[in-house]
């Protein structure tokens, strides 16, 4: 059985449990496994209070597994103090029903981490899309965060040692909005970590039960 921990394409794969991220605007009942959030690009102000009354409605149902998208980042227009207050509001969600984060961040990883350790959030956060250096994910793992590699994991072989330097036990695959499969995301990670697929499968696997008790 593989495992995408993100995606936003619902592709009924057989053989593969995917957390596809919904919207609360763009709800779609018919996915059997997925997180729903506020991903602070799609921030409307004015709407706030109603998107997170859906969330806090869907998340309360066995096929919700996650918090999120959900998260900050520095690169857009959308004010920052803004973001910090959906993203926080969101955690109380998460913490309240205790469901794990799917976290989005950009160029704000050490906000993010005093955020973490000012809530004392105790459900498990993931950061999506790991793209960073072996340094940054050394200080998220130390402050208890879990990290999941896709696109960058395909396209920037220098991710290859700050894949192999985290722990089996802190990682997740997924494959977000890529045209490539969670197949060949699994080929890749497993000759990175020089193990078989079959073992890299009973790995996620575990993590994946372990934090989303599926």
């Amino acid at each position: 059985m593989l495992y995408n921990l993100h995606t936003h394409k619902f592709s009924n794969h057989p053989d593969c449990l995917e957390l596809v991220n919904q919207y609360p605007q763009e709800f779609d009942a018919s996915i059997p496994f997925y997180s729903i959030g506020i991903h602070p690009w799609y921030i409307v102000e004015d709407r706030m209070e109603a998107d997170l009354a859906i969330i806090e409605d869907k998340i309360q149902t066995a096929n919700c597994l996650a918090v999120g998208e959900c998260g900050l980042d520095k690169r857009i227009e959308i004010p920052f103090s803004l973001q910090e207050q959906v993203f926080r509001k969101q955690l109380a969600l998460a913490e309240k029903y205790q469901k794990p984060v799917v976290i989005h961040c950009v160029a704000s990883f050490q906000e993010l981490i005093a955020i973490k350790n000012d809530v004392k959030i105790t459900v498990p956060m993931v950061i999506h899309g790991f793209s960073k250096n072996e340094q940054l994910a050394k200080q998220l793992l130390d402050n208890g965060f879990y990290l999941s590699f896709g696109k960058y994991l395909l396209r920037n072989p220098e991710l290859e040692s700050v894949f192999k330097s985290v722990p089996d036990n802190r990682f997740f695959l997924e494959t977000d909005t890529i045209e490539e499969t969670i197949e060949e995301v699994y080929a890749l990670a497993s000759k990175y970590k020089a193990i078989s697929e079959e073992d890299l499968q009973e790995i996620v696997q575990r993590n994946f039960k372990n934090v989303f008790k599926k």
